[in-house]
């Protein structure tokens, strides 16, 4: 059996079978960038790019694809109060987006495409749905009527009948139908636009994503993934114009990520309660913060609380531990031919690999995955000792670095670090103070190190180094 993913257009867990075998195209509802991205956002980001990623590691070529939207009514908003153009707010929180998701280890997408770079695209897209008499111009205005489209609601489970004006649709007394939704919006005084057949104007939210998936990834794509919040109307609009267009179905699985609400409430400006990444980053390593964002399922709901925040950056410390520990025993370890007993040991970490391959099969069980990486810690610091070969040390590091290439926490552990010569040099020396029993003057030499962010630990087999985690800013404080 392989992969299963949850595929909110059947409302089942269905095996993945993409369209063309071993390649998969994905597309990620990227933000619309008018202001940093919230941690809500994130846990779309980030829980498909995990995705994208297990996919690689599973041996499929992946094509991922998550666009930005710059042109929008929130940022031509912005772009007024800072007295600055709408090309320069959008460049300025895309380099955000990309600053905030590199720390947090989220990869870029393979394609970032960009709505104003694909008007062409759009128009041309457009024409296609008011030819087949899907769409319908008014005053310089183009709308998708929805009764045009039998099959509209499909993924969300919304109807034309029921859909009521001002319920997350834009109200206008010109649409033919309450639930039609723009598709091209002609120019208002102040804005920026772009020539068209309907006069000057810009695109709307919804065609900009159809015009680029299609451009990048064809006229069907595999996966279509995003925010639960994006399923209507954003996602329900984009497969009802995307179909109406070309005739053929546009997704073959939409997955969408539950809401992550901030101590059991909705985030939200008016409760002022919104976090963003670089300020969640003044208190947490972006390790414990991706911990935290794949300790649930995906559809499961999260709930930012410090204490669980606090749990995360526990369980991580106790990977970290478990690893440095294992990397040090590898250090000591002797040189030498596997024993039959060792050989078994290194075939028996097939278990821990079929396990995680499971969880991860198993539509992207973050949380189970995770508890593997555990219990391979534990049998690590069980079954490998001083006296353990030093291949066999290092074929449970190597499963660490396997496995670690789809979540992404382990590398600081994983790391090889090195020391700068002065540092080894007051180590060598404070051993030689010790052996002296000179230990005011190993005690002064451990405070010097400690002091510039080298912890020692003496054990039964030499002394160990680690660096201090630097001390961070509660989140929320100036920088």
């Amino acid at each position: 059996m392989g992969i299963r993913l949850y595929n909110d257009l059947t409302r089942r867990i269905e095996e993945f079978q993409p369209l063309h075998p071993g390649e998969v195209r994905m597309y990620n509802c990227g933000p619309t960038v008018y202001n940093y991205f919230h941690i809500g956002n994130l846990r779309a980001f980030m829980v498909f790019d995990v995705l994208r990623r297990y996919l690689r590691y599973r041996g499929f070529k992946v094509t991922y694809v998550q666009n930005f939207t710059d042109i929008d009514d929130k940022i031509i908003n912005r772009a007024r109060e800072l007295g600055i153009s709408v090309a320069e707010v959008a460049q300025r929180y895309i380099d955000a987006y990309r600053a905030d998701a590199g720390a947090l280890g989220v990869e870029p997408a393979d394609v970032h495409p960009r709505a104003t770079e694909h008007i062409a695209d759009i128009i041309a897209l457009i024409e296609k749905l008011i030819a087949k008499g899907h769409a319908y111009v008014v005053d310089g205005d183009v709308y998708f009527d929805v009764s045009s489209w039998p099959r509209y609601g499909e993924l969300s489970g919304q109807t034309v009948e029921g859909l009521a004006a001002g319920a997350r649709i834009e109200v206008d007394d010109r649409k033919r139908n309450a639930g039609d939704f723009a598709l091209w919006k002609a120019q208002k005084p102040g804005e920026p636009a772009w020539d068209s057949p309907w006069g000057p104007g810009r695109p709307g939210w919804h065609i900009e994503c159809s015009a680029m998936a299609m451009r990048y990834l064809g006229e069907t794509i595999d996966i279509h993934s995003g925010g639960a919040d994006l399923l209507f109307p954003h996602h329900e609009n984009e497969k009802a114009q995307s179909e109406a267009a070309t005739g053929v179905p546009f997704a073959r699985y939409w997955l969408h990520n539950a809401f992550l609400n901030i101590e059991g409430e909705k985030m939200s400006k008016s409760l002022g309660n919104v976090v963003v990444p670089h300020e969640l980053l003044k208190t947490y390593r972006p390790e414990v913060v991706r911990f935290f964002m794949l300790s649930a399922h995906y559809r499961t709901p999260l709930d930012f609380r410090g204490e669980y925040l606090a749990a995360a950056k526990a369980a991580v410390e106790r990977l970290y531990n478990g690893i440095e520990d294992l990397r040090h025993t590898l250090g000591i370890a002797p040189r030498r031919a596997l024993t039959p007993a060792e050989r078994e040991q290194i075939a028996s970490l097939e278990d821990f690999r079929a396990r995680f391959i499971a969880a991860m099969d198993n539509d992207l069980n973050t949380a189970d995955a995770l508890a593997v990486l555990f219990e391979l810690v534990r049998d690590a610091n069980t079954r490998v000792t001083a006296a353990t070969a030093a291949a066999a040390a290092e074929a449970y590091l190597d499963l660490f670095r396997e496995l670690d290439q789809t979540l992404g926490i382990l590398s600081g552990a994983l790391a090889e670090e090195t020391l700068d010569a002065e540092i080894e040099a007051l180590i060598v020396r404070r051993q030689e103070a010790r052996r002296a029993k000179n230990w005011a003057e190993a005690d002064r030499i451990r405070d010097d190190l400690a002091a510039r962010g080298i912890m020692l630990e003496d054990t039964p087999h030499g002394v160990r180094w680690k660096r201090r985690e630097p001390a961070r800013k509660p989140a929320g404080d100036e920088a």
